[in-house]
């Protein structure tokens, strides 16, 4: 399919996402297709290892395409979008657990799905320009594709931070908060592509370079002082209290995004931190994802953001109205429909 570029070149098998045009948000048919790539993949011994990334300068993927997501939900048909969620988180454990060296060549813009094809991988490049972002909370989703495993994983509470806000990471940020391993400089990107290609995994060390400063390190004791804890109230209290740039941007960011999906990040994020496993966090996701239409605040955050984009959701629950008993019911197991990987 030309939306995935699959192809063998020396000892690498290459995967190029191409639709440049939509910032190569990935489709149900390219997640299926990859998956099945990465499957004939892993037990071919002419490849050594995967290396995927993105078509056109501006981004790697800047995450999944939910047009049909929105219409199907719209339609009353939820079960699409559960079964489009289950195969990528499918996809996304795939990727966790593969047993070939995966190097990911973050370009650009990496937003939500996108993360999910590239993060979780061995080797995750970043570059001059990346921006690494998990923006679901402004849709009315939380951090998924394991991103909430990620999130936990950070440094202190930056991973609170960053799934709540949807703030972006630079290089040096995404490095900081373990999205990625390595710096090279743009201009080498193409040439090591083509290493990688010749002498495997190994070339990725010499082209690698020291990783650029990260501006949010100069706020972590303040962040993980505002985001302790899971009580989204609390977090913005505490916000409200800086008059830093940084706090009231993070706070503007809180309440532009959905209360609902704030409170269960923070629960989901909080919950993560005990996980050993993509595919725990994954299952756990899954159960927000399962119910997000139907019971969340899925389609008037796409509505807002993709359709209209008038840029104001009208959001049926605010931070003051929201009770204990929402969170808890949005990520509750879902018997006979829990994620199964």
């Amino acid at each position: 399919m030309t939306d995935l570029i699959c192809r063998i070149e020396g000892r690498a098998g290459r995967v190029t996402l191409n639709r440049p045009g939509a910032l190569n948000a990935l489709t149900y048919d390219m997640i299926l297709a990859l998956e099945a790539q990465l499957f004939a993949w892993r037990d071919d011994r002419a490849v050594e290892l995967v290396v995927i990334d993105g078509s056109g300068e501006r981004a790697f993927c800047a995450g999944g395409d939910i047009q049909d997501l929105y219409q199907t939900g719209r339609d009353g048909d939820f079960a699409f979008g559960q079964a489009f969620w289950a195969d990528e988180y499918r996809l996304n454990a795939l990727i966790a657990g593969y047993p070939k060296p995966y190097v990911a060549m973050m370009h650009g813009f990496v937003m939500g799905g996108g993360v999910g094809v590239s993060a979780l991988g061995s080797h995750r490049v970043v570059t001059d320009g990346t921006q690494v972002a998990m923006p679901e909370c402004g849709i009315g989703l939380i951090p998924d594709v394991g991103g909430t495993l990620l999130l936990a994983r950070a440094p202190g509470r930056l991973g609170a931070y960053l799934g709540t806000t949807g703030a972006r990471m630079g290089p040096g940020e995404a490095i900081l908060a373990g999205f990625a391993d390595a710096y090279v400089p743009e201009a080498r990107m193409q040439e090591l592509g083509v290493a990688l290609s010749i002498e495997g995994i190994g070339a990725l060390e010499e082209f690698t370079a020291p990783q650029p400063e990260a501006a949010v390190a100069a706020h972590l004791e303040e962040i993980d002082t505002a985001f302790a804890g899971t009580d989204a109230m609390a977090v913005l209290a505490r916000l409200d209290a800086h008059a830093e740039a940084w706090a009231v941007s993070a706070a503007k960011a809180l309440r532009r995004n959905c209360p609902l999906s704030v409170a269960c990040a923070l629960e989901a994020i909080g919950r993560a931190a005990a996980f050993a496993r993509f595919e725990e966090a994954l299952a756990l996701e899954y159960r927000f994802s399962a119910r997000c239409m139907e019971e969340g605040e899925f389609l008037e955050g796409v509505r807002a953001a993709v359709i209209d984009k008038d840029r104001a959701p009208v959001w049926a629950t605010s931070y003051e109205a929201l009770t204990e008993g929402q969170v808890v019911g949005m990520l509750a197991p879902l018997g006979e429909m829990e994620l199964r990987l």
